[in-house]
């Protein structure tokens, strides 16, 4: 079954209402800490079920020019209703935000989210070295997936995810 996912403002209702539930649910998993925040200019989308309703959420922002990976994004707030998981819908979200045009994509999980690391390894993403404020936060794993990108005939580029 094919989801369809949409892309929204940060100010969208629906998307304010998962990103609340995402931000409890890691609290919950470690504490205060387990809240970092998503960037401005970061780009939004959401999950849809058959209904029409948002049932998960992800973000993509990018690594800044002086940083570590420059050019590259870093996947954030990646999360699905409890009783909507299971059914394909994180995949659909991590392959809209693998389109966002970035070369390579990271991402930050906890050892408690063993459903995250199950997604992201199944998905292609390799376990790297920390970066960032990563380095010194025992019980994080960062990854790390290269976006194919495709060559046409008149020199552009397009990346697929």
């Amino acid at each position: 079954m094919k989801h369809s996912v949409e892309e929204r403002s940060a100010e969208d209702l629906e998307l304010g209402e998962l990103l609340a539930a995402a931000y409890g649910e890691l609290v919950a998993k470690y504490g205060a800490e387990g809240r970092s925040q998503v960037k401005g200019g970061a780009r939004y989308f959401v999950v849809l079920d058959d209904a029409r309703r948002a049932v998960g959420c992800g973000a993509v922002q990018a690594f800044g020019p002086d940083s570590e990976h420059p050019g590259d994004g870093e996947v954030k707030r990646m999360y699905v209703v409890p009783a909507a998981r299971g059914r394909g819908y994180a995949r659909a979200l991590l392959a809209a935000l693998e389109a966002a045009g970035y070369p390579t994509l990271r991402l930050s999980t906890g050892e408690l989210q063993p459903e995250a690391i199950a997604l992201y390894e199944s998905s292609g993403y390799t376990l790297t070295a920390p970066w960032g404020k990563y380095v010194d936060q025992p019980g994080t794993r960062c990854y790390a997936k290269g976006i194919p990108v495709e060559f046409s005939g008149d020199g552009t580029s397009h990346f697929h995810g």
